[in-house]
Order: structure tokens, then sequence, then C-alpha cells
């Protein structure tokens, strides 16, 4: 029911978007459409905005001025406006607004234990993992200077990488393993409450105290 009010309210929001869409990036589809991993495990069309030029190849995991994401996209991006869509895939039982980003094939699905409680949940467009890595690609574009020196690899190390690589590796080591963790705790702690209150702050960009830290 809130997902189609949302639609309806925020349809003019909708139609400049994709107007914009059309004018700035042009020769491309209004929407990227991706398969994703939902709940139990089956995959299900994600809709969001495009933000990426229309032929690239590369890494599912994008930083802060990847040649990949326009301009334009990039102001989607940091004002989640390209997540929008998903208001769709709440209407349709696919997500909800409130749990688990979803992810790619090759994540989410091979977890394995008790971190598989993940997929018990139907996939938010907010939540705390979001919350907490809500300014995601702007920090994985600055790993070489946010990185403490020897806590997770060498200087040398990583003075051997590419951006795209120490950004790959920073994903899949430290910041997703990070965020199972807290959805986990999510599925375990649910409070309607705290549901409210992600949503709030995530609309108003604020933090909020979530599993003994500040996301």
């Amino acid at each position: 029911m809130f997902s189609l009010i949302g639609l309806l309210f925020l349809w003019p929001v909708l139609f400049l978007v994709a107007i914009l869409v059309k004018i700035k990036m042009p020769g491309g589809p209004v929407f990227f459409v991706q398969k994703r991993v939902g709940k139990e495990g089956k995959l299900f069309n994600c809709h969001k905005f495009r933000t990426m030029t229309v032929k690239h190849n590369g890494s599912t995991v994008s930083v802060a001025g990847d040649s990949r994401i326009t301009s334009f996209g990039a102001k989607l991006r940091h004002y989640k406006l390209d997540e929008l869509p998903g208001l769709w895939d709440v209407l349709i039982g696919n997500m909800s607004f409130v749990g688990p980003r979803p992810d790619v094939p090759g994540y989410a699905d091979k977890l394995e234990g008790d971190y598989r409680d993940v997929l018990k949940l139907r996939p938010g467009i907010t939540g705390p993992a979001t919350l907490k890595y809500r300014l995601e690609d702007e920090m994985l574009a600055d790993l070489r200077r946010l990185m403490p020196e020897g806590e997770w690899l060498s200087q040398e190390q990583i003075d051997g990488m590419t951006d795209q690589e120490l950004a790959v590796w920073y994903n899949d080591n430290v910041i997703y393993p990070d965020k199972v963790r807290l959805n986990c705790y999510y599925y375990r702690h649910y409070s309607f409450i705290k549901d409210i209150q992600m949503i709030v702050c995530t609309v108003l960009g604020k933090n909020m105290e979530y599993a003994g830290e500040v996301i």
C-alpha cells in the first residue's frame, strides 16, 4: 500500500528523472534492470534508473569517479534517486522498504551456515548496512588514503593493485562481511520501530544508533 502511495506521490519526480536520463545519457534505456538474489535465494529483476554508459564491461563493484558512471549518474547515486524505481519492486512483492540490499549472484546466494539467515529476508531499498555504507562509492574511491597501513594489506600489496582491484578486494574482504553481520543482526533483532527510524534516516540523510554503533 505504501509503495503504491509512494509511486503515486513521486511520479512527477520519477517522470522528470526519466526525461533527464534520456537527455543526459542518450542512446540507452532509462532503467537499469539486473538479476538480483532475493528472498530464499530466488532471482528477480531489480529496477533502478540507469547511471552508467550503455556499453561497458567490468566489475560489479563501482567507485566514485568510475569512468563507467556518467556525471549525471553520479548525482543520482549520491542522492539515491537511482533507487526510486525500487518502489515498483516493493509493490510487486520482490522487495521490502527495509532489509538487506539485493546482491548480484555470487555473493548472498553463496553464504554458508548462520549467515544464510540473510536469505530469509526480503531485500530492502534501505537497511542497516545501506545506512552505514550510504557513501560506499566515495569511500572505495579514497581507499589508498583511508586504509590503515598494514591492518589488512601491506603497503607493497596496496601499491601493486589498481584502484579497481583494491576496491574489489576491500568490498569482498571488509565491507561485504560487515554488511552480512549487520543484516544477520537485523534478522535476529527485528523491530518495527527501528524500521521506521531507518526509513526516516534514509530520507533525511541522518545517522542513528544500531547494533551498538552509529550507522
